[in-house]
């Protein structure tokens, strides 16, 4: 797929209208949706195209932060295959208790045992992660039940019955562990929460856990270390406006 990534150095020569992927690197606190809004803005302001579309590839969670796909132009058309591709991320994970959430936007609400988990039996319940997995998205997600998202289903009270999904995770490593939290480094296809491999994790160990930190490194090729911040995107983006 031939996609010219916006760099610093052809920022001022893309026709930013017609087709267009910017690498952005979500900052925490934000939604996905808050960075498409804010650049919309920008790109409709500076061409004067009211109608211009923007959107992203793969939603990331307010709390996590990393590599966001935003296209442009023409480029929204390929989306769908953007958000394809595997994704990596890194992170940590609490063991010990569980959130309504599966991450840190929640209390905790539910305390478990940890003096039975050592190394070993974090590495063999590990390699049970590895390949195809059914997995149960959390309850707090955007899926949609019945033409609702979950999420606003959980807020309203009510109980519902999740289907779980077939993922692939390629690889999941334990880069550090200082109990009760545990760094981690996975690559895994399209569909996969993180934050139900923390709680599926957790239950496996005879325990809880779940998300305190959630970065994304990675989808397909495209990498962080390439990626805007987005404030400094938008700027680049009046200055080159400004000198034209």
């Amino acid at each position: 797929m031939n996609l010219e990534i916006i760099n610093t150095q052809n920022i001022g020569k893309i026709d930013l209208e017609s087709e267009a992927l910017f690498l952005i690197d979500k900052p925490t606190g934000w939604t996905s949706f808050d960075v498409v809004n804010k650049l919309r803005y920008t790109l409709r302001r500076i061409t004067g195209n009211k109608k211009i579309k923007v959107g992203h590839a793969g939603t990331l969670d307010p709390m996590a932060t990393g590599l966001l796909l935003v296209c442009s132009g023409k480029a929204t058309k390929k989306i769908d295959f953007l958000q394809g591709m595997p994704k990596t991320y890194t992170g940590t994970l609490k063991l010990g208790a569980t959130t309504a959430s599966y991450d840190s936007e929640m209390p905790e609400e539910h305390f478990f045992e940890t003096a039975h988990i050592t190394p070993e039996k974090i590495e063999a319940v590990r390699q049970k992660f590895l390949g195809e997995q059914a997995q149960v998205p959390p309850i707090f997600s955007a899926i949609k039940k019945d033409g609702q998202p979950l999420y606003k289903i959980a807020r309203q009270g009510e109980s519902v019955e999740i289907e779980p999904r077939q993922v692939f995770i390629y690889d999941f490593k334990i880069t550090n562990l200082e109990m009760p939290f545990v760094d981690f480094e996975v690559a895994c296809s399209k569909g996969t929460y993180i934050r139900s491999l923390a709680f599926d994790f957790g239950k496996s160990l005879e325990s809880g856990a779940y998300l305190t930190a959630l970065r994304r490194t990675k989808i397909g090729d495209y990498s962080v270390d390439a990626a805007w911040e987005i404030n400094d995107l938008c700027n680049a983006l009046e200055n080159v406006n400004q000198a034209e």
